[in-house]
């Protein structure tokens, strides 16, 4: 039995590997409609702002810039997780999903 638990690991490391997920920590949360307006200073954007726009999405800016839109499930997650925090601006979120293009498809989001 002990010797399976370490190919039960590489396994389940190369499913997720192959699978293509991603995880993109303490990168800026940012709806899509103000995403152009607050490019270089996104730390700026306030959650009130967020909310407001929120018909037109959420995404996120990567370490390099890019920025990256939340697919259905990961904008329904990105409302949630802004209804509930305490935070005002600086909203810095660590997301896992599988990058596809200029979308990510969001497996969970948690606000840092």
């Amino acid at each position: 039995m002990r010797k399976l638990v370490p190919v039960f690991l590489l396994l389940l490391a190369a499913t997720a590997f192959a699978a293509g997920e991603e995880t993109w920590k303490g990168v800026s949360l940012v709806d899509t409609m103000c995403s152009a307006k607050v490019k270089d200073k996104p730390d700026s954007h306030t959650v009130s702002c967020a909310l407001q726009c929120e018909k037109g999405g959420f995404g996120i800016y990567t370490s390099d810039g890019t920025y990256l839109k939340f697919d259905d499930n990961g904008n329904k997650k990105a409302l949630a997780a802004l209804k509930s925090t305490k935070q005002t601006d600086h909203i810095r979120a660590t997301v896992v999903g599988e990058r596809d293009g200029d979308t990510i498809k969001v497996k969970t989001l948690s606000l840092n």
